[in-house]
């Protein structure tokens, strides 16, 4: 497992960046450049089971880890769902098992910086280093937003 780490500086309050990244509506604009009609299931509460899916019920299977309103969130991949089914025993699963995906929100200056940071596997470095700016930069058009 690697880490790899993302940031962006984005001027509006860490509040309205939080609601960006974790509201119903936005969740699924800002995830669309990892799949079109990316959504997640859940409440967001610590603890609580999340359901990554895209538009063919396909994705990931976590928990929330840890969540502290407007500053850190933590998600724990825990599986991956094919063909609908939940899977956290195949080897695909293995693989993501454990992973944190980290978001955290700071105040610098006025403005918010965000910096996601997660586990992946190597098979997948490419295609987060292309498409988590693309993601950060929609987090910043729509938290900019008046």
């Amino acid at each position: 497992m690697k880490k790899i780490e993302f940031s962006i500086e984005v001027d509006a309050p860490r509040e309205k960046v939080w609601d960006i990244l974790w509201g119903k509506d936005t969740y699924p604009q800002w995830t669309a450049p990892f799949s079109e009609g990316s959504r997640a299931e859940t409440d967001w509460k610590e603890g609580s089971k999340v359901l990554f899916l895209n538009a063919d019920n396909e994705g990931m299977i976590a928990r929330i880890a840890k969540n502290i309103p407007n500053e850190y969130m933590s998600i724990e991949h825990l599986g991956v769902i094919m063909d609908g089914i939940e899977h956290t025993e195949n080897e695909k699963s293995n693989d993501w098992a454990g992973a944190l995906e980290n978001y955290t929100l700071k105040m610098v200056n006025g403005k918010t910086q965000l910096l996601v940071d997660m586990g992946i596997t190597e098979e997948y470095e490419d295609f987060f280093n292309e498409t988590w700016p693309k993601a950060l930069n929609k987090i910043k058009e729509l938290s900019e937003k008046k």
